[in-house]
């Protein structure tokens, strides 16, 4: 496997990062995962926004994305996958051992990995953590996932997949790399970002080729909802059959089938959309 670090590809086996690097020693970095297909990348250009957007949020430098871009289609060029999860990640660099940074500048990485698609509905949990739709992270897509990490086993434990968070007001919010979406009475409804969820890539093309709802919803929701779907960048677009201990039988309901058939059509017409 190639990869690209230091402005060039290198060697998966060979390639290093330092010890002292902030993303490892304090969690100070960013990152986008990009769906790449047949050697082709979906939504590079409103991923890198996000990107972005998220170097500003952290106080990072202003990443090139002109270099990000070329790197991510060298990766792509020099490790041909069916489907492949392209990771870009973008940290504070070579720095002290606390919480101030370094003078030495940032570091970039850009790696793929090979994928399978998704099942057609999956099993989440529900977990006793919130996300705080009013801390210094809140809308960042960062490297400090151990929390998602924590969450996430939960779900393996339980038989499935994603855990959903409430935030502190009690509110449904998200999940650990997904967005999450019901239906009810016919409708789709979602998180605003207000609720503390990430801006995910495929929750924000959902919503504009589906007109579902930004809508606060308490999370109770989940156990009268019509049907429930999960977003995410390998997802796309996922029914749920099970939250918790309630079924959902005949998952993908009507809505959602619609939904997947939607996105589906949409993405293949748009690979940058």
């Amino acid at each position: 496997m190639k990869l690209w670090l230091d402005g060039r590809l290198q060697d998966a086996e060979s390639a290093r990062v330092s010890v002292f690097d902030h993303g490892l020693t304090v969690g100070d970095g960013i990152f986008e995962t990009v769906k790449a297909v047949d050697g082709r990348t979906f939504a590079l250009t409103r991923h890198l926004d996000r990107m972005a957007r998220s170097a500003r949020g952290l106080g990072l430098p202003e990443p090139d994305l002109d270099e990000v871009r070329h790197a991510c289609a060298a990766v792509v060029e020099a490790n041909p996958v069916p489907l492949g999860r392209l990771r870009i990640t973008y940290t504070g660099g070579h720095g002290p051992l606390g919480s101030d940074r370094g003078d030495r500048g940032p570091t970039l990485v850009v790696a793929l990995g090979e994928s399978t698609r998704r099942t057609d509905s999956t099993a989440v949990v529900t977990v006793p953590w919130t996300r705080n739709e009013r801390g210094a992270l809140t809308g960042l897509k960062t490297t400090s996932y151990a929390e998602n990490v924590i969450a996430l086993a939960r779900a393996h434990e339980h038989g499935a997949t994603e855990a959903l968070f409430p935030n502190t007001a009690g509110l449904l919010c998200e999940g650990t790399g997904s967005n999450v979406f019901v239906v009810l009475d016919g409708e789709i409804h979602t998180p605003p970002l207000a609720s503390g969820c990430l801006a995910g890539i495929t929750r924000e093309l959902t919503v504009e080729w589906t007109g579902a709802k930004e809508t606060d919803l308490p999370l109770d929701v989940l156990e009268r909802a019509d049907e429930i779907f999960l977003t995410s960048t390998l997802r796309d677009v996922q029914a749920v059959h099970r939250v918790d201990t309630r079924e959902l039988p005949g998952a993908p309901g009507p809505v959602t089938a619609k939904a997947m058939r939607i996105f589906e059509e949409r993405a293949g017409d748009d690979l940058d959309p």
